[in-house]
């Protein structure tokens, strides 16, 4: 039994690796508001009931335990981790800059508050965004199918070293890519709001120069900005929770 002992425990933490790094980056449960000791447990807690499943695939054999197999197999697992938890992140992003993206077309992005995220100051709009998305994927359940793309990520990407560097800078791009998309498609009504404002305010000072236009403009965008926001959140954060569903249903074979 003393025999098996450094096994288990060297296969338990390189399930803690992974799993660990993946829950420390987890939408809703990843961010700076969550106690630390929370997350850090709830992470043990993950791992050991992923440890049977897991412990096979990992090969350790009892000559392995002192070699470099296992230090970079650790290597490998935690930057796995670092890979999918910073993709996933890139996704929660969007809302952060569409949140820039609406303040710059209302005439807002002055204001600022503290993201109580990710730390930091961010535009008001993009905190408030951010702060409704985490909010909606506790309410739709969408951190359950996160917690089985965990367990499927072992599928998709088994333990067997570390991964290559050039298909983690790709996926590492597609994410970038695909979370700035999904910030465009998320803050477009705004985006055309603020081309056919500006448009109709320089027709305006021409049509009648001495009228000061900037005065009236401000408030106008502001106010017709927030009638958009309000009528179109509901359709803004469906399109974002669809999205990440299908990224997380990516993993889990959905």
């Amino acid at each position: 039994m003393n025999l098996l002992l450094p096994g288990i425990a060297a296969a338990y933490l390189l399930t803690f690796a992974r799993v660990g790094t993946l829950i420390m980056l987890m939408p809703g449960l990843g961010e700076q508001s969550v106690s630390p000791r929370l997350r850090l447990a709830f992470a043990l807690l993950v791992s050991l009931v992923l440890f049977p499943t897991v412990r096979p695939l990992l090969a350790l054999g009892d000559g392995a335990l002192a070699g470099p197999r296992v230090i970079g197999l650790l290597f490998g697992e935690t930057l796995v981790g670092l890979i999918l938890g910073l993709t996933v992140r890139m996704i929660l992003a969007a809302l952060q800059t569409a949140g820039v993206i609406v303040s710059q077309q209302l005439g807002l992005s002055y204001a600022m508050t503290v993201d109580p995220t990710m730390g930091g100051q961010q535009a008001a709009l993009g905190n408030f965004l951010s702060l409704l998305g985490i909010t909606l994927i506790f309410a739709s359940d969408l951190h359950h199918l996160a917690l089985e793309a965990i367990g499927r990520s072992y599928v998709v990407l088994p333990p067997d070293g570390v991964p290559g560097f050039s298909d983690a800078a790709m996926l590492a791009l597609k994410a970038v890519g695909r979370g700035f998309t999904l910030a465009v498609q998320i803050s477009s009504p705004f985006i055309a709001f603020g081309i056919l404002f500006n448009l109709g305010l320089g027709v305006l000072s021409r049509l009648m120069p001495q009228l000061q236009v900037f005065f009236v403009a401000v408030p106008a965008s502001i106010l017709i900005g927030m009638l958009i926001l309000f009528g179109s959140l509901g359709v803004m954060m469906g399109v974002f929770l669809d999205d990440l569903g299908r990224y997380l249903g990516d993993y889990v074979g959905r």
